[in-house]
């Protein structure tokens, strides 16, 4: 029979290693990125939730070079798209070309397909082609003249926008803004990191070549799906589900929303939730553990109401409103 020690002591272990990579990961994009470390936590969370992350900030604040950084820091393949006005969906997604030599229709794949999409400047294209990776984000696959095409795994789109009153931009559809499981909002850095970036610019930091900044590949597809199947076994209560449901149901409530949160807002909280938690070091999760996520998990997911809007609310106001006011489980 086997001895339940030696049973238990394997998964601990990897799970251990898998933690450890992870805030290596963390580490290593720090080498090129400043004071943009919830950012990089965001960032963790999706990868073990299998989610995808919606970078929004002014231009300039390091969105892009994030990203990159984190796909330095994975022994992941990794693609990046420009999205501008006159890209096409199959621009990204792939096309049926005419092979005159076979007389016969091949698939090309499109940049879509690896473990890694950067869609830079995702709101820069028209609603159809940003459209297009609907499917992509919610079905790990590609559909082009009916036959469905199997994304690679892991896949995670990490996108960046500016902000919608900025010129140029197109305001991302209710259903697309729903596939991205965090919101992550970049701010101008304060005083001293931005001393701290220029002191490394002029001690020769090159953002367009971060081997050289030191950042290396750290984590790979073992170490993370180690990790999910941690997170997958971090406990969650019927009081902490309770309380998800509480604070979704509070937002479809809200004078201030025309849209609250939908259940897969809910879900995806709870998720976000769990990867917290484990990434913290604990098996099971908090209310705390929900309060932290519910930002970045419900900001994207809501619609203020015209009024509201004028009167000067946000989003993120409404949310933390919620979050004080519904009753916290012991």
């Amino acid at each position: 029979m086997m001895d339940p020690t030696t049973d238990n002591a394997g998964p601990t272990e990897d799970a251990g290693t898998a933690r450890a990579a992870l805030e290596a990961l963390r580490a290593e994009i720090a080498k090129a990125v400043v004071g943009q470390d919830p950012a990089v936590t965001g960032l963790v969370v999706a990868l073990l939730c299998r989610g995808h992350v919606l970078l929004e900030g002014v231009p300039g604040v390091a969105k892009t070079l994030l990203v990159r950084a984190l796909a330095s820091a994975l022994e992941l393949e990794t693609k990046r798209v420009q999205f501008t006005p006159d890209l096409m969906p199959s621009d990204v997604t792939g096309s049926l070309v005419y092979d005159t030599r076979t007389a016969e229709f091949s698939f090309q794949p499109g940049p879509v397909f690896t473990n890694l999409l950067l869609a830079d400047e995702i709101n820069r294209t028209p609603p159809k082609t940003q459209s297009s990776l609907l499917e992509a984000m919610e079905e790990r696959q590609v559909t082009v003249d009916g036959t469905p095409r199997p994304l690679p795994e892991p896949f995670l789109v990490a996108a960046t926008q500016n902000p919608v009153e900025y010129e140029g931009t197109y305001p991302l559809p209710e259903a697309q803004l729903d596939r991205f499981l965090l919101k992550l909002t970049i701010p101008l850095p304060s005083r001293q990191d931005e001393i701290d970036v220029l002191t490394r610019h002029a001690e020769g930091f090159n953002p367009r070549d971060l081997r050289a900044a030191g950042v290396r590949p750290v984590a790979g597809p073992a170490a993370l799906e180690a990790a999910r199947a941690a997170v997958a076994k971090t406990a969650v209560s019927p009081e902490i589900s309770g309380y998800v449901v509480d604070i979704c149901r509070a937002t479809r409530e809200s004078p201030s929303l025309s849209l609250g949160v939908s259940p897969r807002g809910a879900t995806a909280l709870l998720a976000a939730s769990r990867a917290w938690a484990w990434l913290t070091g604990r098996d099971y999760v908090t209310p705390d553990d929900v309060k932290a996520l519910a930002l970045p998990t419900l900001r994207h997911r809501v619609q203020l109401r015209p009024e509201a809007e004028m009167e000067g609310v946000t989003a993120d106001s409404v949310i933390s409103a919620i979050l004080a006011h519904v009753p916290v489980p012991r």
